[in-house]
């Protein structure tokens, strides 16, 4: 019989792929992307958690019975189904797939070929958004975590990395949080010693017109808002207890994610009043005026003109 340890810590990859109420076809797509790369069935582990889908896919996916790991739950939210994926996870690195999206070939060997080469922690790779990059590709690193994350405006989408699993010691997804991303990222980058960045598109998003992130529900937009704030105030808390590096590196992305913060507030409320409020409990907090930092050019107009009552409504009025 196989060794069944050595097996496991042969496995390189751990994909973790999340789904609810996605057609078959949609998970096929997903997942013949990840069983057509050059990683070989025992370099690799598929596993998919069925977040509660009226009808289970399974028998759908009957041909990829042998390659995957199927786990079904009571719909949780994306949180809890991820949590779930770690839990059965042993490949020596993870990656966090939506189901309805998939990996491009090319660009996504040469992130791979970064995983298997040069020991990295952390791998990013670019929005799929951005230009379309061909070969070859660039990379950037190592760096730690820290100094990433104090010169760069970092994507927090978990699909847009490859991750050391042992990096993540008792950090878990939040369950109930909007966006918790915004959340696990930053502190997952914190206690990353080795990140490497590439320019390449390794992943297709499939924007969707029901998904949350395009959701008009004003509850959703309150809720959105509420926990993005819970989050500023989370990683506030932290700043106290991390070394210099780290510490400056978490307070650029305060900086940032309170200018998001601010902005959204503007952009999905058009409310002068509601915007006047968030400035006030941030002012208590000592998160007002935004710190004064060149960052970006985006934050450096934006702080100048939320800074004052004539440009807040100006941006209240562009916004409309």
């Amino acid at each position: 019989m196989p060794d069944t340890q050595n097996v496991q810590e042969n496995k390189l990859i751990a994909f973790i792929i999340t789904a609810y109420n996605l057609t078959g076809e949609m998970l096929e797509e997903c997942l013949n992307s990840i069983t057509e790369l050059s990683l070989r069935p025992e370099e690799r582990e598929i596993i998919l958690v069925d977040d509660g889908s009226v009808v289970s896919p399974l028998f759908e996916l009957a041909k990829f019975a042998d390659d995957i790991v199927y786990i079904r739950q009571p719909n949780r939210g994306p949180s809890a189904a991820r949590n779930a994926g770690l839990r059965m996870a042993t490949a020596k690195y993870v990656h966090f797939i939506d189901g309805d999206d998939y990996l491009i070939r090319v660009p996504y060997e040469h992130c791979a070929d970064i995983v298997r080469y040069e020991n990295p922690d952390i791998v990013l790779f670019n929005q799929p958004d951005c230009t379309r990059v061909t070969p070859p590709f660039s990379v950037v690193g190592p760096a730690t975590g820290s100094e990433y994350m104090g010169k760069h405006n970092i994507s927090v989408t978990p699909w847009s990395y490859i991750f050391r699993r042992d990096k993540l010691g008792s950090l878990r997804f939040e369950p109930g949080l909007l966006h918790e991303d915004e959340q696990f990222t930053p502190q997952l980058l914190l206690q990353c010693e080795r990140v490497f960045a590439t320019d390449c598109r390794a992943y297709f998003y499939r924007a969707r017109a029901n998904s949350l992130t395009r959701s008009k529900d004003i509850h959703h937009h309150v809720k959105r808002l509420a926990d993005t704030e819970r989050t500023i105030y989370y990683f506030q808390n932290m700043l106290g207890s991390l070394p210099d590096a780290s510490r400056k590196a978490l307070e650029r992305r305060i900086a940032q994610l309170t200018m998001d913060f601010l902005y959204n507030t503007i952009k999905l409320t058009h409310s002068s009043s509601r915007l006047d409020e968030a400035i006030g409990r941030l002012t208590e907090k000592g998160l007002f005026p935004l710190p004064d930092k060149h960052y970006t050019r985006n934050y450096t107009f934006f702080r100048k003109a939320i800074n004052s009552s004539v440009g807040r409504k100006l941006l209240v009025l562009m916004c409309r």
